[in-house]
């Protein structure tokens, strides 16, 4: 095999994750036809965008045949965002309560 070419992945597998992104897409707005409420209708929603995300990510951007240090290289900075948001948000719930406790 030539270097130049590149690597050419079957269009079938393109295929399945477009059927697969389809599907996903319909149950996610088969979440909002059935009308859940609270945190399930949020964790369903969430849940469908997260896979279809990882599923663009890892076909499409082609991240499921990159190396392992690249694909950390660009999934590691953005989980250690989320991880400081949520230890924001913990410590945010705590001053509330500590005020609604001293001022009330």
């Amino acid at each position: 095999m030539n270097p130049a070419t590149g690597q050419q992945h079957p269009i079938g597998l393109y295929l399945k994750i477009w059927g697969l992104l389809f599907v996903l897409s319909t149950m996610s707005y088969l979440v909002d036809y059935f009308h859940f409420q609270g945190y399930l209708r949020w964790t369903l929603i969430i849940t469908f965008m997260l896979l279809k995300a990882g599923l663009i990510v890892a076909v499409f951007m082609h991240m499921a045949w990159e190396r392992l240090s690249l694909v950390y290289a660009i999934l590691v900075p953005p989980l250690c965002l989320l991880v400081l948001v949520g230890l924001m948000a913990a410590e945010a719930d705590h001053t509330f309560l500590t005020r609604l406790l001293f001022f009330h």
